[in-house]
């Protein structure tokens, strides 16, 4: 058995012997066999490098597309399911909206505003030793008046004085409350009332020119990024 092993052997090897590689034709089996089988494996080699890899990369971008878009499907379904909530919401918060804004005094009501604070503590029979109001800050959609005051007088007054402006029509929250008792035994509360009003169009306009000018910014900042 060793022996005809070793005859096949030397037989193969000298069938690759002299080959003449412009005319395969002549080739024996063995090698015609040896180099087709070479020949496919190279063809499937370069099919894989330039073709098939590319498919593989693509399949893959399609699959990751096809999971976005089915997640997107479900977003929308859930959104469409809920449609009827979320304009019963938008609905509500419109009306929050405007009776908000009806609460924001324009400039010309202000001092109407301020009068109504400083009536609130006559009333209830305290003494203005202060009342200061600040210049306005202007804020996105409002503006903001603070007004430093300080009065004196008893501690159910000076409470109730408190509730009455908490109870105006208008928004005024009280700030930074400070009390103290005179020697007299008199009652004495330091605070800034913060009043707020709406904002007039050439403040709105002004507001509209500097959010523009930011996203400008922004936007220029991010496009000088990427280069």
């Amino acid at each position: 058995m060793a022996l005809n092993t070793n005859i096949s052997l030397t037989d193969l090897t000298t069938q690759f012997r002299g080959l003449n590689l412009n005319e395969p034709e002549t080739w024996p089996a063995a090698p015609r066999i040896v180099f087709s089988i070479l020949a496919a494996v190279l063809v499937l080699a370069l099919g894989w490098q330039f073709y098939w890899s590319d498919k593989s990369d693509e399949l893959e971008r399609k699959q990751m597309e096809q999971q976005q878009l089915r997640q997107s499907y479900k977003t929308k379904v859930a959104q469409v399911a809920n449609l009827a909530a979320l304009r019963e919401q938008k609905i509500e918060v419109e009306k929050r909206v405007a009776l908000a804004e009806r609460q924001l005094p324009n400039k010309t009501e202000m001092d109407a505003l301020l009068a109504d604070v400083n009536h609130a503590g006559v009333a209830r029979g305290l003494q203005f030793e202060l009342f200061k109001p600040q210049p306005a800050t202007v804020k996105p959609y409002y503006a903001e008046i603070p007004v430093n005051l300080k009065v004196t007088g008893r501690y159910h007054d000076i409470a109730q004085f408190n509730a009455d402006v908490a109870a105006l029509s208008r928004i005024v929250s009280m700030r930074s409350l400070g009390l103290s008792m005179g020697k007299d035994g008199v009652l004495s509360m330091e605070a800034a009332a913060m009043a707020y009003r709406a904002l007039d169009p050439d403040e709105q306009a002004a507001q509209r020119r500097a959010a523009a000018d930011a996203a400008a910014k922004k936007n220029g900042g991010k496009a000088g990024g990427a280069k």
